[in-house]
Order: structure tokens, then C-alpha cells, then sequence
């Protein structure tokens, strides 16, 4: 470690030392040592305090209750306005007896390996855990809800509504409450299902005239965990047998937990019965990650990968990406530049790297090229992606170019739906999608393939 890093090591112990001695005087001494006792600053950069705290509950506590007070007290010190960042890590002492930021999420980790040597949730990861989520203020809300129906299922909100762009972690929350209460109680009978596979479940139900299995298997659970609720949307059957496994779960006392890219209420081709039982509990929205919270993400997929990634790496990266998927495809393009040139992922090698890496990505990408040539492979008119009509052709190559000019180009989902004649950014989010799930298809990722060839080399 140089000197620099542990002068400035040295210099936040000292002022944090400060702060909680201030604070420490103004509470009980029952909460200081629940609350302040184990943190420490991290780092305070570019206006941005990093602040380690033990665990997501304390952060949530923190963050609620203590924000304000800590923020004025570090504004007095620095003589800048601050802004906090609480970031879970647990706190050890080196053998010098000094404390010093333990690898991020040790305490998490074995948690972790407890979930994974026991049975689990069937299609639940056991990474996806409250202890492996990185909290700020797009959702927080979220996270506070989310702890609490997992705490006592049934009895607080139901259903649970998260509603939220792609990448905003939805579906880790969803799991993280299905570890959670298998962890605290192992009989509990929990199922984790997407749209797709419910709807699928009712097609065989009805093919094989069987709708006594599937009622029996989702009407006699704990928990039920539905996610992307939003592609309902149309299948009138499907949301008939839906309303009535919901009647039947919530008048048994059972939790349902929801999560869909829009609130009920946007969801179009909905059944009204269905969508006034969507909001009959409480429905939370996630927004986009802010930077502080991307770079807390990335910290944690690091570990997740046994990379140790400083914060001002973390940060470089965060600054090229929105979503929690693109910050791991960085950081893992990252990791195999790294790897093959036996350096250290250093803030100036991800800045180069990444530079380099999207600048040969864009270099033949602009939005009209992306247009122009996909229409050119479907035969289609470029003036027809961006009207009204929705013939199969069309709306097949209208989300390709969705997908591309979000992949390749980074745009926002209300850029790409500015430039395709004013659409929504749900529509925008919905045909990304659509095209992510046919990408395993073989047929279809070569012509993917071949899309982008034809862009590059145009």
C-alpha cells in the first residue's frame, strides 16, 4: 500500500474519530454501540463519503434515523456539502491491532456458504440474499418493504409490488425475501416462478386436462414469487387462473410477491380485477442506480468474483454503465483484459481499457447507421420502424434496433424511444428484453451476429 493511500487511510480514521465523538454525545450509549460502534470511513472523494457499516439492517437504520446528523457534522469538518454513501462491510482489526476495511461482505459470504451447503428455494440463487444488495436511495423503499414481508410473511404487505426498469435489482430483492424465510424457516413451502413459466404451467394444465395438479401446486404454498407480471398482459386464461390462485393464497393468510417494469396500473390488456389486486397491498418502486450505488454493486460483484477492485476502480467503471448487468459485463471485460496483460485492475487501466473497448465498439455505431442497416437485412422501409404499425416483421426488426442501440450504444431507454418516433421507454425496455430472450436460440443470435457484421463493416 503506498503512502498516499495510508496517509489518507490515516487522515479518514482520524476525522471519522471526530464525527462519532460528536455523535456519541448526543445519544444513548445503547444505540452508539449498535449503530456507530463498528463503522468507519472509507474514503471521502469528490464530495462522496464512503461510510462501512457491518450490515444492510444497520444501513437501513442508519440511513433513516442518523443521515442528517452525520451529514452535518462532516459538512462542519470538511467545509463542503457532502453527500454519504453507507456501503456494507465488515470491520476487523489487522495484527498491528489497528482496524482496517475487511474484504468486502466476509460476514455475507459465509452466510452465503451456509445457504449454498443446504437445500434451497428451487430456481432461487443463494447469492441473492439481503446481505448481497447494495442499498442507496433509488431502493431503499424497496429494501425496507422487501425486509419486512420477509420478517413476517403474510401479515404485512400483500401482495408486495416492486415495479422498476431493467437492472435495477427486482429480482434479487424477490429472492433475497425467498432466502430469507427459508433461512428462518426451512418447512415453509415457497415458489419462485416467472410470467413465462406460470403461463406455460396453465397451457400444459389445460392441454392435459389437469387443472387439479396446478391448482394443488401453487394453492397450497407460504409464498408465491411472480416476476415480470407485466407479460400477462393479453392472456385472459392465464390471468383467470392467476386471479383465483391470488383470492385463494391471500384468504389462507399466504404472501404473494409481485415485480413487473411498470405499476399495475400502466400494465395494459390487464383484467381490472386482476390489476386492482396488484395494488391492493403495497407497491414500491426502484429506480435507476445512481453512481454511488453502482459503484457499491460493483464492489460486491467483485468479491463475487474474488477480484479485489479499489473503490476508484469501481468508479471508473460506474461512470460507463446504468444498469447492474452492464456494470458486470464491464467489470468482467475488465477482468479479462487484466488477465491477459498481467495487470492489477487499476483505475487508470479500466479507464484506458474501457476507452479503448467502447470507443472500437461505437466507432461504426451511430443511431440512423443502426436504423438504415437493419432495415436493409429485413427488406424494410426505415420510415416504417418509427410509425404506428405492428406487422410481425416490423416488430421484430423495431426490437433489434431497440436492443442494439441499447447494447452497443448505451443509450437510455428514453433516447432509443425518442428516436423510434416517440415511444414509451416500457415499450423500449419490453423489446430489449424480448430480444435478450431469444439470444440463446442459435439460429437467432447468428443473424444477431450477422446484424451487427453488416453494421460494422457498412
Amino acid at each position: 500500500m503506498s503512502n498516499a493511500i495510508l496517509k489518507a487511510s490515516e487522515e479518514n480514521s482520524i476525522l471519522w474519530k471526530k464525527i462519532l465523538g460528536e455523535i456519541q454525545t448526543d445519544i444513548s450509549k445503547g444505540t452508539y454501540i449498535t449503530l456507530f460502534k463498528s463503522t468507519a470511513l472509507l474514503s471521502l472523494e469528490r464530495g462522496i463519503a464512503s461510510i462501512a457499516v457491518p450490515s444492510t439492517m444497520i444501513i437501513d437504520l442508519l440511513q433513516k434515523r442518523f443521515y442528517e446528523k452525520i451529514k452535518k457534522i462532516l459538512d462542519k469538518y470538511t467545509g463542503i456539502d457532502t453527500k454519504i454513501v453507507f456501503v456494507p462491510k465488515a470491520i476487523s482489526k489487522t495484527p498491528s491491532g489497528k482496524k482496517e476495511s475487511a474484504p468486502l461482505f466476509e460476514q455475507a459470504e459465509s452466510e452465503e456458504k451456509k445457504i449454498i451447503k443446504t437445500p434451497r428455494v428451487p430456481r432461487v440463487r443463494p447469492d441473492y440474499t439481503f446481505q448481497t444488495l447494495a442499498v442507496s436511495s433509488s431502493n431503499q423503499l424497496a429494501y425496507v418493504s422487501a425486509t419486512t414481508v420477509a420478517k413476517k410473511i403474510g401479515h404485512s404487505y400483500n401482495p408486495l409490488f416492486i415495479y422498476g426498469p431493467v437492472g435495477v435489482g427486482k429480482t434479487h430483492l424477490m429472492q433475497a425475501i425467498a432466502n430469507e424465510v427459508y433461512k428462518n424457516d426451512p418447512d415453509k413451502k415457497i415458489i419462485y416462478t416467472t410470467s413465462e413459466e406460470f403461463t406455460n404451467e396453465v397451457v400444459e394444465a389445460i392441454r392435459s386436462n389437469d387443472t387439479a395438479r396446478m391448482k394443488k401446486k401453487f394453492r397450497n404454498i407460504d409464498l408465491l414469487i411472480v416476476d415480470d407480471v407485466q407479460f400477462f398482459a393479453g392472456k385472459e386464461r392465464v390471468q383467470e387462473e392467476l386471479f383465483h390462485t391470488f383470492n385463494s393464497l391471500v384468504d389462507g393468510g399466504s404472501q404473494i410477491v409481485l415485480s413487473s417494469d411498470r405499476p399495475p396500473s400502466d400494465i395494459k390488456k390487464l383484467e381490472k380485477r386482476l390489476s386492482s389486486r396488484f395494488a391492493g397491498g403495497l407497491t414500491v418502486d426502484i429506480g435507476e442506480a445512481d453512481f454511488e450505488l453502482r459503484t457499491a454493486i460493483l464492489l460486491i460483484k467483485a468479491k463475487k468474483h474474488n477480484i479485489t477492485l479499489s473503490i476508484e476502480a469501481a468508479k471508473k467503471i460506474a461512470e460507463k454503465a446504468h444498469d447492474s448487468r452492464e456494470l458486470e459485463g464491464l467489470l468482467i471485460k475488465a477482468i479479462t483484459v487484466s488477465k491477459a496483460n498481467g495487470s492489477e485492475i487499476s483505475a487508470e487501466q479500466i479507464d484506458k481499457t474501457l476507452n479503448g473497448m467502447l470507443a472500437e465498439e461505437r466507432r461504426f455505431f451511430r443511431p440512423d447507421d443502426v436504423i438504415k442497416n437493419i432495415c436493409s437485412f429485413y427488406n424494410i422501409k426505415p420510415t416504417l420502424i418509427k410509425g404506428p404499425k405492428r406487422d410481425a416483421h416490423l416488430v421484430k426488426a423495431r426490437q433489434i434496433i431497440m436492443f442494439v442501440l441499447k447494447k452497443d450504444l448505451s443509450l437510455s431507454y428514453a433516447e432509443i424511444g425518442n428516436i423510434l418516433g416517440g415511444r414509451d421507454h416500457t415499450t423500449i425496455m419490453h423489446g430489449v428484453e424480448k430480444i435478450e430472450g431469444l439470444l440463446p436460440n442459435k439460429i437467432f443470435s447468428e443473424e444477431i451476429l450477422g446484424i451487427k457484421s453488416l453494421l460494422k463493416n457498412s
